[in-house]
C-alpha cells in the first residue's frame, strides 16, 4: 500500500483547504492510504544555519512522512496574495532534501474568489519546481469550493467538487504506479 500525504496550506480550524482533504481521504484509490500531515503548526521557523544534524524532531517528522509517501496532494489558499507564511516555511524546510525530489506532486486549488488564488499556485509551481518534485500538471487541478459545500463533518458533499477530487487522485495514483 502507498502513501498520498495530504498537505493543507492552511492552519484555520474550518479551512476549505484542509475540508478537500478530508475529503480526499475518502477518496483514496485502492492499495493507497490518505495520510494528513497535521504538524505544520509545530515547526520552526526555517534558518539555513538550523538544517543540519540534529535537526529539530518536527522537521525530521516532516521528511520522514515525505519519504515515506508514494505522492503528495497540497491544498492551500492564498493570504495577501501569495503563499501562507507558514505553509512557505514548511516548503523551505524541503528545499535541498531528498525526500521531495521526484515525489509526484499535484494541488488542487479550491478558492471560488475572482482571482482564483492565481499567485498562490504560481508560488507553489515555482518553489515545488526549485525543490525538484515531480509535477503531476494533469492533476493540478482548480476546483472551487463555498462554505455550503462543507458539511458538519468537514467534509465536502458537492457531486462535481468529489468526482474532480477522484479523478485527480487516480492520476496521481497511476503516475506512483507508472514509477513503480
Amino acid at each position: 500500500m502507498s502513501d498520498i500525504l495530504l498537505i493543507s496550506g492552511s492552519l484555520r480550524g474550518k479551512s476549505s483547504n484542509s475540508a478537500l482533504l478530508r475529503t480526499a481521504d475518502t477518496l483514496v484509490p485502492a492499495g493507497f492510504r490518505g495520510v494528513a500531515y497535521e504538524a505544520m503548526g509545530a515547526l520552526p521557523h526555517f534558518n539555513p544555519d538550523d538544517d543540519q544534524d540534529p535537526l529539530p524532531q518536527a522537521v525530521v517528522d516532516l521528511r520522514r512522512q515525505i519519504d515515506c509517501a508514494g505522492a503528495l496532494l497540497i491544498c492551500t489558499p492564498e493570504y495577501a496574495g501569495a503563499l501562507p507564511g507558514s505553509f512557505k516555511n514548511l516548503l523551505d524546510w524541503t528545499v535541498g532534501g531528498v525526500e521531495i525530489c521526484d515525489k509526484p506532486t499535484a494541488w488542487i486549488n479550491v478558492s471560488a474568489n475572482a482571482t482564483g488564488a492565481a499567485d498562490a499556485h504560481a508560488s507553489l509551481r515555482l518553489v515545488l519546481t526549485y525543490t525538484g518534485a515531480a509535477i503531476v500538471e494533469e492533476a493540478c487541478v482548480h476546483l472551487p469550493v463555498t462554505p455550503a459545500m462543507i458539511d458538519e463533518g468537514g467534509i465536502i458533499t458537492d457531486v462535481a467538487v468529489r468526482e474532480g477530487i477522484a479523478a485527480t487522485l487516480a492520476t496521481l495514483s497511476q503516475r506512483v504506479l507508472a514509477a513503480g
